[in-house]
């Protein structure tokens, strides 16, 4: 799996969250380091998945990728990052977070979505939103979908001036450079382009076998 820089693992400011293995860590600079470089070129053409779904074969049975659906939010010469959008964890007050944060929560109302986004670093927490939001720590995925750290989104939301649709995961599924791609040749992974109502609206349980109906083989 994809490794996270040093400087990303040396952050302790987390909150637990009262859910089985589910430590939020929501802090500026986050994303940018566990995600492979920005700067480096995607892998070659079309191999990139970069904003594609990918769907769990059969191939992967029991935990923790069984009928996972992973949105890819960067994939180069580096390795992968992807975020689990089938696992709910159920929901929370976004003021108990800031609060939990030590973060300013007056005047905040509203619950957020929380999932389980990968087995990689679970304390670690990413808010992957539509794209109508855009702040200093946030990573354009593909034009519709976006991913963010920091409170300050959190913050955003429960004031009615963030992202129109939204989910919090803890955690992130990660691969090695050239992992990824040899699973994709191995048909570990189908994919199928990247879809809101399916990131965002569709039933939880039914993600993977809706994903599934979209899948086209080559």
């Amino acid at each position: 799996m994809y490794q996270i820089s040093f400087a990303l693992r040396r952050l302790s400011s987390v909150v637990r969250l009262g859910l089985p293995a589910a430590v939020v860590l929501l802090s500026a600079g986050v994303l940018h380091a566990a995600l492979p470089s920005p700067t480096t070129p995607n892998v070659s053409g079309a191999t990139s998945v970069t904003g594609q779904l990918l769907i769990a074969t059969p191939a992967l049975s029991g935990p923790p990728f069984e009928h996972a659906v992973i949105l890819i939010a960067q994939h180069n010469k580096d390795g992968a990052l992807g975020i689990v959008i089938n696992q709910p964890l159920g929901e929370r007050s976004i003021a108990s977070l800031l609060q939990a944060f030590g973060a300013d929560a007056s005047g905040v109302t509203g619950t957020v979505s929380l999932f389980a986004g990968g087995p990689v670093d679970p304390e670690v927490g990413f808010v992957l939103h539509s794209a109508d939001y855009h702040g200093d720590n946030t990573i354009d995925i593909d034009g519709r979908v976006a991913l963010t750290s920091g409170p300050q989104i959190l913050r955003d939301i429960g004031l009615g001036k963030g992202p129109r649709r939204s989910l919090v995961a803890f955690g992130y599924a990660g691969w090695a450079p050239l992992q990824l791609d040899n699973e994709l040749r191995e048909g570990v992974w189908d994919t199928v382009p990247e879809d809101p109502a399916l990131v965002f609206d569709d039933d939880r349980a039914k993600v993977w076998s809706d994903a599934m109906t979209r899948y086209k083989p080559n």
